[in-house]
């Protein structure tokens, strides 16, 4: 196997360029001047936003551009199918919302595809310098295909994309074998894709050690491989909360699946969203957080209204919360799931929700006529929300939480939304906003600008605005929480709150 490193590129003159071929790089060209090749891209840049592939052929006097769906982070595009030829292609990021065409070139270079072959461009390291390889892998001839389908085998290649210059040992075993009984598959370094290996068919499990230890550092879940299919393990840095500093990327021919260290830890912390109520005589804006029962030591203590706890890791798994009040030891919620899954980051969200209480079912709840609602219930509940950890720097998610009860029974508007104003823009020409329904996150993608943050409530015919502030995102930013709540104390009895997604 050769490997070819060049710089190549006026504008970018740092990008560093690698390719991989099983027999020459770029030499052996087919005689089949008529067949076709695949091209597929993976962005692993970890601040990058979503990436476009653009593909672009001279033919005499004929220009042709192809520019193909935006790959996120992590994500790979399908098989690209193109004419065994020579093409410019460029790696550019999308900075005008709602126009394709307007986008920030990163990476430019020529791509020969060939016959029968893929050509897998990845794209890694900081967005600003992005270092970009390109693996030339053979595609199987429909006598392979049909070989492996009778032998009951499928096809794996090894990746290793995570920067650990003392390189990574990988192993697999069946799925219900230990690391004892593990066979190792793979020795490799960074940048490096190893030939390809016909395994049998069954569910496995894979080990990460250091190079020449036997220190288990990943193990993953049970994967299944039950076809004669082609696929590539890649390795790559964890980014999620685990100790864990290994992922593995499953890619196939259309798709990429995700696999974490199958005893990584999880992360959570919480919001105290609940706000005081006469049906809550004992709760006076704070409580105590407890899971798997109500013992001496509260996980979080004294938890203040409109306050988030740190964050707190532990085993993954499902929890039981409860609640109390600090001091008379009161119960606010008992036995409300919190489920975590290896490797994640999440936030709980507390608030109170008012009903109004129609004992005979005829929907009339002022039976007495006297304009005012008869009986009022109120519930506790939890909101369990995923948080995002995307590096990007040049795009943010912004999460909107509704806690504004909007029960048209009992509260005036009937809808709220959400305008994310950029300076050459008014509310009704906006192009990013989103509706906040109530208990339920509503995200959207901002680039980086500085937008004037509109919250509107409908009041039958009417648009009122509920609260008005700016925000300004940068480089340096990271994905926010917007939490919408009633606020006694403001001239309109509402807020919005800015957090973090993450603590930093």
């Amino acid at each position: 196997m050769n490997i070819l490193y060049y710089r190549k590129n006026k504008l970018l003159p740092n990008l560093l360029i690698t390719a991989t071929a099983s027999l020459s790089l770029f030499g052996c060209d087919s005689s089949d001047d008529d067949g076709t090749g695949f091209i597929q891209l993976y962005n692993l840049s970890a601040n990058a936003p979503a990436i476009y592939l653009t593909v672009d052929q001279y033919d005499d006097d004929d220009f042709d551009e192809k520019i193909h769906s935006a790959i996120s982070f992590t994500q790979v595009s399908s098989r690209l199918t193109y004419d065994n030829d020579t093409y410019d292609i460029e790696l550019a990021w999308q900075n005008d919302y709602n126009n394709q065409y307007d986008l920030e070139t990163v990476y430019e270079n020529q791509l020969t595809v060939k016959t029968d072959n893929m050509q897998l461009v990845v794209m890694s390291e900081d967005i600003k310098e992005p270092t970009v390889m390109v693996y030339e892998i053979p595609v199987r001839d429909e006598d392979e295909v049909d070989d492996d389908n009778d032998d009951e085998v499928f096809n794996i290649r090894v990746l290793n994309m995570h920067n650990d210059s003392e390189g990574v040992d990988i192993y697999y075993a069946e799925s219900d074998e230990t690391f004892n009984e593990a066979v190792l598959l793979n020795q490799t370094t960074y940048s490096q894709m190893s030939d390809n290996y016909k395994i049998e068919q069954d569910d496995y499990i894979f080990y990460l050690t250091a190079a020449g230890s036997d220190e288990i550092l990943f193990e993953s879940a049970d994967i299944p491989f039950p076809y004669a299919s082609e696929y590539i393990m890649v390795i790559r840095e964890n980014q999620g909360v685990g100790s864990s500093p290994f992922v593995l990327d499953r890619i196939s021919t259309s798709s990429i699946e995700e696999y974490v260290d199958s005893n990584a830890e999880a992360s959570y912390r919480v919001f105290n969203g609940i706000i005081e109520h006469e049906l809550l005589p004992e709760y006076e804006q704070t409580f105590d957080f407890h899971l798997d029962g109500i013992d001496d030591t509260p996980e979080v203590a004294s938890l203040e209204f409109g306050k988030f706890s740190q964050s707190l890791m532990l085993d993954s798994g499902d929890y039981s919360m409860s609640a109390v009040t600090p001091e008379s030891q009161s119960p606010i919620i008992s036995n409300h799931l919190l489920a975590l899954n290896e490797n994640t980051d999440k936030t709980v969200f507390f608030y109170l929700l008012e009903e109004a209480v129609d004992e005979d079912g005829d929907g009339d709840i002022d039976e007495d006529g006297d304009g005012k609602i008869d009986e009022i219930e109120i519930t506790i509940n939890s909101l369990v929300i995923d948080n995002n950890q995307s590096d990007s720097i040049y795009n943010h998610q912004i999460k909107v939480v509704n806690l504004i009860d909007q029960d048209e029974i009992i509260d005036d508007f009937s809808s709220i939304k959400v305008y994310f104003v950029r300076s050459d823009e008014i509310i009704e020409t906006a192009e990013q906003s989103l509706t906040a329904i109530f208990a339920t996150p509503s995200s959207v993608d901002l680039l980086n600008n500085t937008y004037s943050i509109y919250v509107i409530g409908r009041l039958d015919s009417s648009d009122i605005i509920l609260s008005t502030t700016q925000l300004t995102l940068d480089e340096d930013s990271v994905d926010q929480f917007i939490i919408l709540e009633k606020d006694a104390d403001s001239a309109i009895g509402y807020k919005m709150t800015f957090a973090a997604q993450t603590n930093e």
